[in-house]
């Protein structure tokens, strides 16, 4: 219930309107989720279109004896719900004991929380209300968004380990008070993302966005795979030799599903080979049964490397036995979301032009005009491909996006 919201505080540091704060951020956010491929959500609620509905639950609450007005504030008074605690084991009783928390004069315990808050002289947000010109509590914001749209009993509800408590402990507290059901059925709690060793925050200097990371040379799907590298539950300790293992392993996978997508030869009718139809059949189960055990996306992504292991060690591969890998390896990337479809697309749409450059580079390479040879090169980079030389001859290979 303490503290300056960051939204006004952003608003009034910057001499801007909260609302051009908060559409900045959101525009960022947005952009973010796109550069790692996350799927957009179907709503995205603003707490500030939803103050009317803020307000009618908050004085249910109060009708109902689960909350109580004083001096233009409304607090929850946890001292009415018997399962307080229930989910970060802080029950009413061990935070007697324990706890340390500021007392504000409106409250009748000073465990209690804001559901409404009237607003102080200077507070540039603020709406009216039946207690106060005022701005709704933090938790109240969330359980009555997630209601409108989700119904009263979420499937899942997610969020950082650092919000079970108080605020997912005050949104069960309010969200049952209000409407006799379970919140949530399933909760999970992502760990802290750390780096080198520390929790990442601006105050330790140790901040970076993916526009960072972009700028030293790492792909936004790099740091996908780096995260589905590290189960949901364990701290990810965030290094740049994590970020290089993570962009050769993105590497590697882009490299696979390339061979096999332009794998040369047919054999008209020809059966898929059983031994590759044991390993198709076999690391779906374990990518499955990975993904079924807690949301375990470490072993599901090792599962994908062995495979990949397996495979390579049957190749070559004609066009007939490669396709159906490709195939399995589009359905897996609908869980990884790695974009391996695009690897196809780009492949497809520069091939021509590529392969003509690498010809030309070649030309030069074998003449000794190692100059011409290097600027034929940088222009193949240029459009996203590195130039291999080999003993078989020059090798063509998409690499990751940096953007």
């Amino acid at each position: 219930d303490l503290g300056e919201d960051k939204i006004e505080a952003a608003a009034k540091k910057r001499k801007k309107d909260p609302f051009a704060i908060s559409r900045f951020f959101t525009k960022k956010f947005l952009e973010d989720e796109a550069k790692i491929n996350i799927l957009k959500a179907h709503k995205y609620p603003r707490a500030t279109a939803h103050i009317p509905q803020m307000i009618k639950t908050i004085e249910t609450l109060i009708g109902k004896g689960f909350a109580y007005e004083k001096n233009g504030n409304v607090f929850f008074d946890i001292t009415r719900f018997a399962d307080y605690g229930k989910l970060s084991g802080n029950t009413l009783e061990k935070l007697k004991q324990g706890a340390r928390i500021e007392p504000h004069p409106d409250k009748k315990n000073s465990f209690d929380f804001a559901l409404w808050k009237k607003a102080e002289a200077g507070h540039i947000m603020r709406w009216s209300s039946p207690w106060s010109a005022g701005f709704p509590g933090w938790h109240i914001e969330c359980s009555v968004m997630s209601m409108e749209y989700l119904g009263d009993t979420l499937d899942i509800h997610t969020g950082g380990e650092d919000n079970i408590f108080p605020h997912h402990e005050d949104e069960i507290a309010q969200s049952e008070s209000l409407t006799g059901k379970p919140f949530s059925r399933f909760w999970t709690h992502t760990s802290w993302l750390l780096v080198d060793g520390k929790k990442m925050s601006k105050s330790e200097g140790n901040f970076y966005t993916l526009r960072d990371l972009s700028k030293l040379g790492y792909s936004p799907l790099a740091f996908r795979l780096l995260i589905l590298q590290s189960h949901y539950k364990s701290h990810l300790n965030f290094t740049h030799s994590a970020m290089d293992a993570a962009s050769a392993g993105l590497q590697k996978i882009y490299d696979f599903v390339e061979t096999m997508l332009m794998a040369g030869g047919f054999e008209k009718g020809g059966a898929l080979p059983e031994a590759i139809k044991k390993l198709v059949k076999s690391c779906k189960q374990k990518f499955i049964a990975a993904l079924n055990n807690d949301l375990n996306t470490p072993q599901a992504a090792a599962s994908i490397f062995e495979f990949i292991r397996e495979i390579n060690s049957l190749a070559p591969l004609r066009k007939n036995e490669a396709l159906p890998i490709y195939k399995f390896m589009l359905k897996i990337d609908r869980v990884l979301g790695l974009k391996l479809k695009e690897v196809g697309k780009n492949r497809a749409g520069a091939s021509s032009e590529i392969q003509d450059l690498a010809r030309e580079r070649e030309k030069a390479r074998q003449a000794g005009d190692f100059q011409k040879a290097d600027l034929l090169r940088e222009k193949i980079e240029a459009q996203g491909y590195a130039i291999k030389d080999s003993p078989k001859g020059p090798e063509i290979k998409k690499t990751q996006n940096k953007n």
